[in-house]
């Protein structure tokens, strides 16, 4: 929510957004709301139904008087009109035209009952997570899927402005898990080479090979030449 703006600072009223919270003065009381003076180019404008989240106020004097200092939050702007509509009940994170069906978030289970659970998502009230959207799959009670004060996932399912409902389901979200690279680990004996280093051993290596290869060459004519020898010898024997 915007932070207070101090009323020696004033603002342009087209720079002004909804939620912004104020300090200002009763400047005026009237017989359906008031005069604020906010500190701004232009008074705001409290109506007499902004004043409490009561309903039953009957008269504004009931809750403010012209002097008192108090604090609202900007309902709506209306800068071609230069007007400025004011609250003094502290407007939720996220408002009902803010909301729209098939939006994710997140809240708090606040309630749980035989049919569903109630999640605080920062609404104007909680939105009910009904026990039939909590998975694909039977689940007997909601107590089997989420606990008091658990913090879970939903979607919004449907918003009822009229009859101010918010219902919510927990089919269809899947958490994205990102797998992380995976980072090859080495021991000591393990050091990664660097391509100079694997040039050398594979040239080394090559010359192993060969050295193999000549010291085979040469024990086989040596073997060669041995049998040569003794079979002259043995003819020459035969000779005689």
């Amino acid at each position: 929510m915007t932070e207070a703006t101090p009323t020696n600072q004033p603002i342009p009223i087209a720079d002004l957004e909804p939620k912004t919270r104020l300090e200002g003065t009763v400047k005026e009381t009237r017989l359906h709301g008031a005069v604020i003076d906010i500190g701004l180019e232009y008074d705001g404008l409290l109506h007499i139904s902004q004043l409490s989240p009561n309903d039953n106020i009957k008269r504004v004097t009931d809750v403010i008087k012209t002097g008192d200092k108090v604090t609202v939050w900007v309902a709506k702007v209306h800068p071609n009109q230069k007007r400025i509509s004011l609250t003094m009940v502290e407007p939720p994170d996220v408002t009902w035209n803010e909301m729209t069906e098939g939006q994710t978030c997140t809240g708090v289970v606040t309630r749980i009952e035989s049919y569903g659970a109630f999640i605080d998502i920062g609404a104007e009230r909680p939105g009910l997570l009904h026990v039939r959207e909590m998975s694909s799959g039977y689940v007997g009670h909601p107590s089997e899927m989420v606990s008091m004060g658990e913090e879970v996932d939903v979607r919004i399912l449907k918003v009822d402005r009229r009859k101010r409902r918010i219902d919510l389901t927990m089919m269809g979200l899947e958490a994205e898990v990102e797998e992380e690279p995976e980072i090859e680990e080495f021991s000591e004996d393990e050091v990664p080479q660097t391509s100079m280093e694997l040039a050398l051993q594979r040239a080394y290596a090559a010359d192993q090979e060969q050295e193999s290869k000549s010291r085979s060459e040469k024990k086989r004519q040596a073997d060669f030449s041995e049998r040569q020898d003794i079979m002259a010898r043995t003819l020459d024997q035969h000779s005689e």
